[in-house]
């Protein structure tokens, strides 16, 4: 199978199994592109879920355009950009028909309120996931206290203080923080 259509039918499967969206579809790409198949490493996702962060759209899609631009070049990034979306474009119609034929129905919303709490728990994994990788460059749970990012960590509870102490705009906040990642790991 080549690489493009093996790129389409993982983002595929990622698209169709993205609950909740964003934030808490990150393990499953990293399960994917990272451990199942070897595609980037560890620290080139990293990269990418930051990249994809600070450009606009959703971060799935934008995920999904990186590493298949990193994987295939751009008809990589062309075939995971659609297969991470064409699920949910269907899906989201086939809801959508359906709720409007059913919104007063309260089993619909004991539905709805169900997925909002998975929903809430595939966010707190993918939350675990990106502050594992930033304060000890794995992902992994077998983690001790000596491999700790020790400047990571000082970084992240400065920009936090600042952050609460005075409201700054994010995108101010991540300037400092890419600032200070440059000069603390030129």
């Amino acid at each position: 199978m080549n690489i493009v259509w093996e790129l389409f039918v993982t983002f595929l499967k990622i698209g169709l199994l993205s609950i909740g969206g964003g934030y808490a579809i990150i393990p499953l790409i990293q399960e994917q592109v990272v451990e199942k198949n070897n595609w980037i490493s560890e620290k080139m996702f990293t990269d990418i879920i930051t990249i994809s962060q600070m450009t606009p759209g959703p971060l799935a899609v934008n995920t999904s355009t990186f590493v298949g631009l990193q994987v295939g070049g751009m008809i990589g990034a062309l075939a995971a950009t659609v297969g991470c979306i064409f699920c949910g474009v269907i899906v989201s119609l086939a809801l959508y028909k359906f709720f409007q034929t059913h919104q007063k129905s309260a089993y619909a919303l004991e539905v709805l309120n169900g997925l909002k709490s998975a929903s809430l728990g595939l966010i707190i994994s993918a939350a675990s996931t990106i502050i594992l990788l930033a304060l000890y460059g794995s992902s992994k749970s077998e983690i001790d206290f000596l491999s700790l990012n020790w400047i990571a960590l000082l970084i992240f509870l400065t920009m936090l203080f600042i952050a609460r102490k005075w409201k700054l705009n994010p995108i101010v906040i991540i300037l400092i923080s890419g600032i200070a990642g440059f000069v603390f790991y030129r």
